[in-house]
């Protein structure tokens, strides 16, 4: 049975800027429960606020399906009928009977965070048959997780769990968490929490994690990119170069920059200004680039994407998804595969 610090009759953990340690025990189990995304230094702050609403309304409302499948549990299962919408103790009996039922998956920590992030980053290094180019490839770990499959403890926090990115868009209820990415490729889940089988596939091992993305990032490009339906089309791509075939590299395959001088081919492709509210996706489009939660929408000296002579721009686009979201992606990401030169 669990033994929390913060389980004590009458107490209420509450916003404050001061450290405590039962706030910080709280914070890392709902870390470890997949509603924060760190950091873990014992102060309850906005994070930790957006946590316990999240919990409270899944175990209101989560009853594990989602779009992508059906979750090993159902949140709202774990409710004792007393929510009142704080840190309070009716809280903490449902957190304390989550983390005590093993068929609920807890997000893992590692001893050697810093170590398992560089034997994942040396496992991309040591590719020579990787489907997807390696910049690329790169440049999309560097925006989803940092190349961080594991957060590495600061002297601010004790955070060593896998990395998670929460999403929450639903306008209707803000406090939902829509879906959450792990690890390294920030693989995203529509249903919560994991099962087994995904914890052991992709979010227990950093290298699975990354093998986890190389096989998104090629379906992107395969079938996101021209189709096969509407759907499924990045409509930059039509208008930037039509629907001619997929071009994996404008170099010949037994060319030696093949699928490589991905750095080379930025530069080249020459920079262009993308300003918030004025710049279009494309020429024609008619929504331009815009700042949201997410993304700031001005962009200095982005590389061309309709000059760079392959689809890779357009598939870590669709990576992201669609919207205007997925276009800053975009040029996020362009921008992280400049700067490897």
């Amino acid at each position: 049975m669990a033994n929390l610090s913060y389980q004590v009759d009458g107490l209420v953990l509450e916003p404050s800027g001061q450290f405590s340690q039962q706030v910080q025990d709280f914070q890392r189990d709902l870390r470890a429960l997949g509603y924060v995304a760190g950091p873990i230094d014992g102060q309850f702050g906005p994070g930790t606020t957006k946590a316990v609403a999240a919990l409270t309304y899944d175990l209101v409302h989560n009853d594990g399906s989602g779009t992508d499948g059906q979750a090993p549990v159902a949140v709202n299962s774990y409710d004792q009928g007393n929510l009142s919408g704080q840190a309070d103790q009716g809280l903490v009996a449902c957190i304390a009977a989550m983390l005590d039922d093993p068929n609920y998956p807890k997000l893992p920590g590692s001893g050697d965070p810093v170590g398992d992030n560089q034997r994942a980053l040396a496992a991309i290094k040591a590719m020579t048959d990787c489907p997807v180019p390696i910049p690329f490839l790169l440049a999309v770990l560097m925006q989803e997780s940092g190349l961080h499959h594991y957060q590495v403890p600061t002297r601010n926090s004790v955070d060593n769990l896998v990395t998670i990115g929460l999403d929450r868009n639903d306008a209707a209820n803000p406090a939902r968490i829509t879906s959450r990415g792990y690890g390294i490729g920030q693989f995203t889940l529509f249903h919560h929490p994991p099962t087994q089988d995904e914890m052991n596939s992709f979010i227990l091992d950093a290298v699975a994690g990354l093998k986890t993305a190389i096989h998104e990032l090629q379906d992107k490009f395969q079938h996101w990119v021209l189709g096969p339906t509407p759907g499924q089309t990045a409509d930059d791509r039509v208008a930037e170069a039509g629907r001619d075939p997929l071009r994996l590299c404008k170099y010949d395959a037994s060319d030696a920059r093949y699928m490589k001088d991905c750095v080379q081919c930025m530069k080249d492709a020459g920079p262009v200004q993308i300003t918030s509210g004025v710049t279009p996706y494309y020429a024609g489009a008619s929504g331009t680039y815009a700042q949201t939660q997410y993304h700031v929408g001005t962009y200095s000296n982005v590389p061309d994407r309709a000059k760079v002579g392959c689809d890779w721009p357009y598939a870590v686009r669709r990576f992201n998804g669609s919207g205007v979201n997925s276009f800053d992606y975009q040029a996020e990401l362009l921008l992280k595969v400049l700067a490897q030169g």
